[in-house]
């Protein structure tokens, strides 16, 4: 039987956890870094934590994001989820929950650099085949999701993220 998972904003008692939780899932402290210089430069759009028996397990964050002639967007990362609670839903949960979170915030395209079967289930399509591209070099598996009606800026050329994404280059 599994147990219940609560998607909720983060709160100023979560820094710590989610700091530890992203230690702990991810290779290098890069996206501990990341999210803690976003939170610290205001720029955590949306940070939502899942918990499961008061235990924080998983956190996604949407920062802001930029292009010649369009305003509107937010970029998703980084998803985290202890190992123990993987593959049982909780990141699509806290995916689908922060896009909707993000569509009530005002904003009107989101895009992630990831695996596009996985995040194709969200209705994110390669940007790259609509005049989009990234800083990264990620060609199909940078993405980007309408928010609202006609929310890509399609041919828009470069997506910038915020400069804390930095770490990345």
């Amino acid at each position: 039987m599994s147990k219940a998972v609560t998607i909720r904003p983060e709160q100023p008692s979560d820094v710590v956890k989610v700091h530890m939780l992203n230690i702990a899932c991810f290779p290098t402290p890069a996206e501990t870094d990341l999210v803690d210089r976003l939170r610290s430069a205001g720029r955590l759009s949306v940070s939502l934590v899942a918990e499961v028996d008061g235990e924080v397990v998983g956190h996604v964050a949407f920062s802001p994001v930029s292009t010649e002639g369009a305003t509107g967007g937010v970029g998703l990362a980084p998803v985290a989820v202890m190992e123990g609670h993987r593959r049982r839903g909780i990141a699509a949960q806290m995916i689908n929950v922060g896009l909707a979170a993000c569509r009530e915030g005002g904003f009107t395209w989101c895009v992630v650099l990831g695996d596009p079967n996985y995040y194709r289930r969200f209705g994110f399509r390669p940007a790259p085949a609509l005049g989009l591209q990234d800083e990264y070099g990620g060609g199909d598996a940078f993405q980007v999701l309408a928010l609202q009606d006609g929310g890509v800026p399609v041919g828009c050329g470069l997506v910038r993220y915020s400069p804390e994404f930095d770490v990345f280059t």
